[in-house]
């Protein structure tokens, strides 16, 4: 598979499984096209077309020729230089070749475009009862925040190190928790789980939370109890970064009763205990894991990979679903 198909095929999938579904996209990639038409000459230079096709400013190819033949990628969540440095070493024995890193955090220029992506969780917030306008202004104070803690940020640090050994390289961020955020909410409307003990079982049946917590980082209960009422879940999982710790009131007067996610911070807890919501923490890694996982299922439907897992992921494939 070309290093461009599998691209343009992670974002395809990230689509897919976006809860905002294909007409808001459309409708986001039509504004932006309109926007770079409407741009000066010089301005089109420094421009990143890849937005004119592809609506997650976190995930991108960040080195390597986009026909560049992939066959064995090495995976991880965070890829940085050490893990650069040992695909590098596997690369002195030609049976152990590496065709591409994949980051799933994202590196580069990427990373300097974290912020842009949490837009999304305006949206998500929107979906679940909360006025849109109320959240457009409390998300647009935490991007704010976002943008400028990246600003200082040494973005390329990984991505030099790649381009100097020779090594293509990508990252694929929303996209993936985009997926764990879909199968999640579609497992919980399913089976409706009633009290956060029957949470957490539909979770340690899920083999990356179930290997999560074999090695002592299990799904976890930080606010309500085993017998505390599901009610309305909302899964917390996509959408660039943490958002905004305003939102927690206007979700519980929007009818949700508990969230689930990847982490909560101190303080995003605190606020959520004041508003009295239950709070799962399915876990960050394994949740990572677990949407990775399902996007390279879908992007294997175009020509199977060996993976190498390194720095937290593990690849499992699931059984395609009978007909």
């Amino acid at each position: 598979m070309q290093l461009q198909k599998l691209y343009r095929k992670a974002v395809s999938v990230g689509i897919a499984y976006d809860q905002r579904g294909k007409k808001e996209i459309n409708r986001i990639l039509k504004e932006e096209k309109e926007r770079f038409e409407g741009l000066k000459k010089d301005e089109k230079k420094t421009y990143d077309r890849d937005r004119l096709f592809n609506p997650y400013s976190d995930s991108r190819i960040l080195h390597g020729a986009p026909e560049t033949e992939v066959r064995k990628v090495i995976v991880g969540i965070d890829m940085e230089v050490g893990e650069i440095l040992l695909a590098h070493q596997l690369n002195q024995d030609p049976g152990k070749k590496i065709d591409l890193v994949i980051s799933h955090h994202p590196e580069g220029y990427a990373l300097a475009g974290l912020f842009d992506v949490m837009r999304l969780q305006s949206d998500l917030l929107a979906r679940y009862g909360v006025n849109l306008s109320v959240a457009e202004k409390i998300m647009e104070k935490r991007i704010s925040e976002v943008e400028r803690r990246l600003l200082p940020a040494n973005h390329n640090r990984s991505v030099d190190a790649a381009r100097t050994l020779g090594i293509p390289m990508m990252c694929i961020h929303t996209p993936a928790d985009n997926c764990v955020t879909m199968f999640l909410t579609r497992l919980f409307e399913k089976e409706k789980p009633y009290r956060l003990k029957d949470l957490l079982k539909l979770l340690s049946d899920i083999p990356e939370y179930r290997k999560s917590a074999q090695m002592q980082v299990p799904p976890k209960i930080v606010n309500g109890s085993d017998t505390s009422r599901c009610g309305k879940i909302y899964v917390d999982m996509t959408g660039g970064t943490e958002g905004s710790k305003d939102v927690f009131a206007n979700l519980a007067a929007g009818g949700i009763s508990t969230m689930v996610g990847m982490h909560f911070s101190e303080d995003h807890l605190e606020s959520a205990k004041k508003s009295n919501l239950n709070v799962v923490i399915a876990g960050h890694i394994s949740s990572d894991v677990v949407g990775l996982n399902i996007l390279f299922d879908e992007i294997e439907k175009e020509g199977r990979l060996d993976f190498v897992g390194i720095s937290g992921f593990e690849r499992i494939r699931r059984k395609p679903k009978s007909s």
